[in-house]
């Protein structure tokens, strides 16, 4: 979707990868993306290859190794001389030609490579990808500072600011918010709505004009069409003139054992994702509780997602929210925008008051008084909300969560699909695809 639809003012250039999304949105075709990321170069390119040959929708991806996410970009170049194996491939070691090789011939027929970094300050990223002829990233200043760095969050704000003027200086670009992703699993929709929208709001003011809103899925599929609804709705409303769309992350916390509740836990996030209309979904795959995903583990997930969501209608939002995650979402965005004219600055002031909290997140900069817990129908809950400007339910009997209480949720979606796929009559089995 494009905002300036709904404004009047000329619709923003598409780079590569937005464009591929676009293509793919006007065929009705949901996009599948893999996390993939290798130093070796046969290998990245075989990775790329694959999936670009997948039979379904799809995006390639260059995911950054550790050294490079946190700027020692001098460890990622001795690795790489010694021959020692990276976990991502070290896009700023590499340097621009060595990476514009690897994607000769790639990116071209609707197909194009996003890189997936998790830096609190990507500057070098941003810089590197650029030069060598890339145009879409992610994360954001909150959420690729908070659950993945010790980075003061001014410190991430500013960089990111920088970062996004880097980007935005590129006629085309695309960033995508990882703030819909807060911890991967236990925050409540409404939070993790109003984060993606306000990073989004921080990408539009410092002149991104491409940008996409990540939602992981959560515990209850009902609550997530409705945060999925919500979150375009809020779009909308705070994206005038901006290319957007809108990409859903399979469950991101412990991940069904079995094949069949893993495969099941993938087609269901596959039917969330065509049924609200939603543009893009990172997948996951069986091997995610065993194993490092090999690539034909990518492509075998990426084939399934595509199948599952092929069977799926888009359906209409429903017009009276059961879980208030609309209401919620945009009383938190609001209030964050009331706090100062500069976005970054209130951000920075929102979560200094514990406005915004993100519950479980240990990070010098929260608040740490927010908590959620799994309710009697399997959706999330606030137990507490500190001071933010909404409503906690508590849990029943529960004056405090506690540890046994705090691990029982981080089990329980991949509990109740391997059960599910027990009761079913086994822990394998696939959908036959067509050929």
């Amino acid at each position: 979707m494009t905002g300036s639809a709904h404004t009047g003012v000329p619709a923003p250039r598409l780079g590569t990868f937005a464009a591929a999304v676009a293509d793919a949105k006007r065929a009705g075709t949901l996009v599948v993306q893999p996390r993939m990321g290798f130093a070796d170069l046969p290998r990245m390119r075989e990775g790329l290859h694959a999936v670009k040959a997948a039979r379904a929708r799809t995006v390639g991806t260059l995911t950054i190794d550790s050294y490079t996410r946190v700027g020692d970009h001098a460890s990622a170049a001795q690795a790489l001389a010694r021959g020692a194996d990276l976990n991502g491939y070290p896009i700023v070691a590499h340097g621009p030609d060595t990476t514009r090789t690897l994607l000769d011939g790639l990116v071209s027929d609707g197909f194009a490579v996003q890189v997936r970094h998790g830096s609190a300050n990507p500057l070098g990223i941003v810089e590197a990808l650029l030069d060598a002829g890339l145009d879409a990233t992610e994360g954001g200043p909150v959420s690729y500072c908070l659950p993945y760095s010790r980075t003061p969050l001014p410190e991430a704000v500013d960089a990111w600011a920088r970062s996004c003027e880097l980007l935005a200086a590129r006629p085309g670009s695309h960033l995508e918010s990882f703030g819909g992703c807060m911890l991967g699993q236990l925050c409540p929709p409404g939070l993790l709505v109003a984060l993606s929208v306000l990073e989004g709001v921080f990408f539009r003011r410092h002149g991104l004009r491409s940008v996409s809103l990540s939602y992981a899925q959560q515990t209850h599929h009902d609550q997530d069409v409705e945060a999925l609804h919500a979150l375009r709705t809020l779009a909308a409303e705070q994206l005038p003139g901006v290319d957007w769309h809108v990409v859903l992350y399979t469950y991101m916390g412990v991940f069904p054992r079995t094949t069949g509740g893993a495969l099941a836990l993938l087609r269901d996030s596959a039917r969330l994702a065509a049924r609200t209309g939603t543009e893009r979904m990172i997948v996951k795959t069986p091997a995610e509780a065993h194993r490092i995903p090999t690539v034909q583990d990518n492509v075998h997930a990426l084939e399934q997602a595509a199948l599952a969501a092929r069977a799926q209608r888009p359906e209409p939002a429903p017009p009276d929210g059961e879980f208030g995650i609309l209401a919620e979402a945009r009383t938190l965005v609001e209030t964050v925008l009331g706090l100062h004219r500069d976005i970054g600055r209130a951000l920075v002031e929102a979560f200094r008051r514990g406005l915004l909290d993100v519950p479980y997140c240990l990070h010098a900069d929260n608040a740490q008084r927010s908590r959620a817990y799994i309710d009697a129908r399997g959706s999330l809950q606030w137990h507490s909300t500190g001071a933010m400007p909404i409503r906690a339910l508590p849990a029943p009997g529960r004056d405090r969560l506690r540890a046994d209480d705090l691990l029982g949720m981080l089990s329980h979606t991949q509990e109740s699909f391997d059960r599910a796929a027990l009761e079913h009559g086994g822990a394998t089995g696939t959908a036959a695809l067509p050929a």
